[in-house]
């Protein structure tokens, strides 16, 4: 219900503006795979790697509807209310147990699986992106208008 886009060298909070190192390597490689990685030193968040290999982007998951597992999302989360489960980038990786094992699997392979499920959002909203100090002037935050799980 929520994503941010990370795009190219240009982007300066993209973590590729300034070229290829251990922790982004998977941002230049081809698309469909897992960027994860690890912010404030303790949370994790999960990317879709988009563009053809060798130039870096990914989308930032920030946001999701809870559907299946939702007691075992619970009970990762020490939380009752469905709308603490999912509402932001770590809180969706900690519920889900996506970790930095995940970083650079295949999005349709057993470790972890993408798919379109068909539903239709009501209204796409796009704005600037949380959480960063360059870049701002990017409008590319992207939600489902009034849905309770987006994070902001």
């Amino acid at each position: 219900v929520e994503t941010e886009a990370y795009v190219g060298f240009k982007d300066p909070a993209s973590h590729a503006c300034r070229g290829m190192t251990p922790r982004n390597e998977v941002m230049f490689g081809e698309p469909g795979y897992a960027y994860v990685y690890i912010t404030y030193g303790i949370h994790h968040c999960l990317n879709l790697v988009t563009e053809r290999e060798g130039y870096p982007a990914a989308v930032l998951i920030r946001a999701l509807e809870p559907g299946d597992g939702v007691e075992l999302m619970k009970k990762r989360r020490g939380r009752r209310k469905l709308k603490d489960l999912t509402s932001g980038p770590a809180k969706l990786c900690q519920v889900l147990g996506i970790g930095r094992g995940l970083n650079g699997a295949d999005l349709c392979s057993d470790l972890i699986f993408v798919q379109d499920r068909g539903e239709v959002a009501r209204r796409i909203v796009s704005s600037s992106r949380i959480g960063i100090k360059e870049g701002k002037d990017k409008k590319w935050r992207f939600f489902v208008d009034g849905n309770e799980f987006v994070s902001r």
